[in-house]
């Protein structure tokens, strides 16, 4: 089978691979598994080095059709886009009639000429993957609702299958709830007592990019105002992002030099030493689709506050395994210091994750994956 992924991330070259954001190359060497030949259309800047955090495909069979980076948030972008936007279309168009399945990244530019492609290959099998938030009240760019409203319709898009994050009401057929995996079942491992080392030391953890979308500041906030409280509390941030500067600047304004620490992007085993140790996760992200740092964080009894964005409350059974916050700085540390008080509680809603996360392995990922691939598979 030949397959074909057309997506927004940017790639990079290194020693005859592909490289590209870690979390998501793991995802695809799971699809790439059960495929002959892998197609890839997505922006590749071969003037840059991986990251720590990037991986490379694992496949023997990739050929990569390179398009430019484009968006529309200027004057000069929108212009630069209308002169690349013919090539691109046709690249994709070349690549999908060589596919035996196109797999779309929605939502992104990518994604949305992707969506307006696939329409030509009426017959061919499809699936989509919404990695953004699906439901359809939120408030989101013209661009992904009209992504939305063309790979769920089946006459817009015939023989695709769209994973979306959660389950949402009156949805078309070719709607399929999905999730997203990051550790095996060789992982689980019984959770450590955090809950006994509450009234020593409480360790925070952010992990994701630092972004303002993410609003990562909050985070430091909470901790300043924790340490106010008396707590013995320290925070740690895994990630990269133009945040960062803002994230310094009130560390050494506050004097929190030696309770809030930034260790950049790392491998994801640093990380998941971290959740280990971690008590609870401070997300107060604006807009997600299925937080995988979440449901990590869960996995490992760290437990989530957390913004109520897309699937989130339904991820934390509507606060039973986790704290839902609108994102107000006192209320989440009053929330945080009233679980530190009622440690049963704490270890009562950190089982509860765990037990949760700990249902949807890499196993169960890659099964579901196959049979988005091969669903005559399933008969037999």
């Amino acid at each position: 089978m030949r397959f074909l992924v057309v997506g927004h991330v940017v790639h990079k070259y290194q020693n005859g691979s592909y490289y590209a954001y870690g979390p998501y190359v793991r995802e695809m060497n799971l699809w790439f598994k059960y495929v002959d030949k892998v197609i890839i259309v997505a922006p590749l800047n071969k003037e840059i080095d991986p990251d720590p955090i990037d991986l490379p495909y694992e496949h023997d069979q990739v050929m990569f059709f390179p398009v430019p980076e484009f968006s529309t948030q200027s004057v000069k972008n929108i212009f630069s886009t209308l002169f690349h936007l013919p090539g691109i279309f046709w690249t994709v168009i070349t690549a999908m009639r060589s596919a035996d399945h196109i797999h779309l990244r929605c939502p992104g530019n990518m994604g949305l000429i992707g969506a307006l492609a696939q329409f030509f290959f009426r017959n061919k099998n499809k699936t989509a993957k919404y990695a953004g938030n699906w439901d359809r009240s939120s408030d989101q760019p013209y661009s992904y609702r009209l992504q939305q409203k063309i790979i769920s319709s089946p006459f817009l898009a015939p023989k695709m299958r769209v994973l979306v994050y959660g389950e949402w009401p009156n949805e078309t057929e070719n709607i399929v709830p999905f999730f997203t995996a990051t550790y095996s079942e060789r992982d689980i491992i019984p959770l450590s007592n955090k809950e006994i080392n509450l009234k020593k030391e409480i360790n925070l953890i952010y992990v994701g990019g630092l972004y303002d979308g993410k609003q990562p500041l909050i985070s430091a906030k909470v901790l300043l105002q924790l340490i106010k409280k008396g707590y013995a509390v320290k925070l740690d941030y895994f990630g990269e992002g133009p945040e960062r500067k803002s994230i310094e600047e009130f560390r050494d304004g506050n004097g929190l030099e030696n309770s809030l620490f930034l260790h950049g992007n790392v491998k994801a085993d640093q990380v998941k030493k971290a959740f280990q140790e971690a008590h609870f996760l401070i997300f107060i992200s604006k807009s997600e689709g299925w937080p995988k740092v979440v449901a990590e964080s869960m996995f490992w009894g760290c437990l989530p506050v957390t913004t109520a964005v897309s699937c989130v409350p339904q991820m934390l059974d509507f606060g039973n395994r986790g704290e839902l916050v609108n994102g107000h700085v006192d209320e989440i540390a009053e929330r945080v210091e009233h679980l530190i008080l009622a440690p049963d509680l704490y270890l009562q809603k950190s089982q509860k994750a765990a037990v949760w996360s700990r249902s949807y392995t890499l196993e169960r990922f890659e099964s579901e994956i196959r049979s988005l691939i091969y669903p005559e598979s399933l008969a037999g």
